[in-house]
């Protein structure tokens, strides 16, 4: 994956396709056409946003190490707050009690469930950054959602329509309504043309945002997919000495919000603002 002093440049699928590039622009050009922009970022990822909205320098660069152990540290609040905006009922203590290895008398088998395997999931990424092989690519997202789904998904570990169980995707807005995700034939070239566009964004908070983003979007797995795509992008942040991004149970009304932007207009930049904010309001916590 590229880092951050990678320059702008046109893929050659860009070339092939003839799909604008609007960031790689000559010396006299400081304009952003943003209408190119965002036909290539549609084109690309399935959805688009509004570079403009996106303050990316809120998101800290603390070192790898101090990003692992600060990761590490909040684990039982991380956890906690992944499981309570799928309604899981465990409270932190709860979940640090569980943690701890004390089962929690009162609570649904499921929901012990959902917290272990959360954990197992972000064990698995910190394990994955600390060692140098975490990557932004199919292999870990499916070793990460093996783990953080596997009580819940039809079939976890691999896209929709890999294994036996086919269709899937559908999701429901809070708003009421359902919206589709992608088709499961479309998915592996859907995939393919993210990571083109990743190779092409140099900064790893950008790359992670419209990874988080695409996943949550495209529904590449049968359930867990928010979680599996939160997990990734803190991969991708802390491999890249950024702090992980930490989305809060009591702030879910603005989540669920953005969600609904991005799937009934396949617009990203609520979710993407929004999740700059929460990384925000961590660091002014410190």
């Amino acid at each position: 994956m590229t880092d951050d002093k990678r320059g702008w440049a046109v893929s050659a699928e860009h070339a092939r396709r003839g799909i604008p590039n609007p960031r790689r622009r000559g010396a006299d050009d400081t304009r952003i056409d943003l209408d190119a922009d965002h036909r290539a970022q549609r084109e690309m990822t399935g959805i688009h946003w509004d570079p403009r909205d996106l303050d990316l320098a809120r998101i800290r660069r603390v070192g790898l190490e101090k990003a692992r152990h600060r990761f590490r540290a909040a684990l039982p609040d991380l956890i906690w707050n992944a499981a309570a905006l799928e309604g899981n009922t465990f409270t932190l203590p709860e979940v640090q009690t569980l943690l701890d290895g004390t089962t929690v008398g009162g609570k649904a088998l499921e929901e012990e469930q959902q917290i272990l395997a959360l954990s197992e999931g972000y064990n698995l990424v910190d394990r994955l950054v600390g060692t140098g092989e975490f990557h932004l690519d199919k292999r870990t997202s499916d070793e990460v959602h093996g783990l953080v789904a596997r009580h819940e998904a039809i079939e976890s570990g691999h896209f929709r329509g890999e294994g036996q169980v086919h269709g899937g995707g559908t999701v429901r807005l809070t708003t009421g309504g359902y919206v589709d995700g992608v088709p499961q034939e479309q998915l592996a070239d859907r995939w393919q043309l993210l990571m083109e566009y990743l190779a092409d964004t140099p900064d790893p908070r950008l790359r992670a945002l419209i990874y988080n983003a695409v996943a949550t979007r495209t529904q590449y797995y049968f359930d867990g997919n928010k979680r599996t795509a939160r997990l990734m992008m803190a991969g991708e942040l802390m491999a890249h000495g950024y702090d992980a991004v930490n989305i809060p149970n009591s702030r879910r009304l603005e989540f669920n919000v953005a969600l609904d932007r991005l799937f009934a207009q396949d617009d990203a930049t609520a979710l993407m603002s929004f999740t700059i904010s929460c990384a925000a309001a961590a660091g002014a916590a410190d």
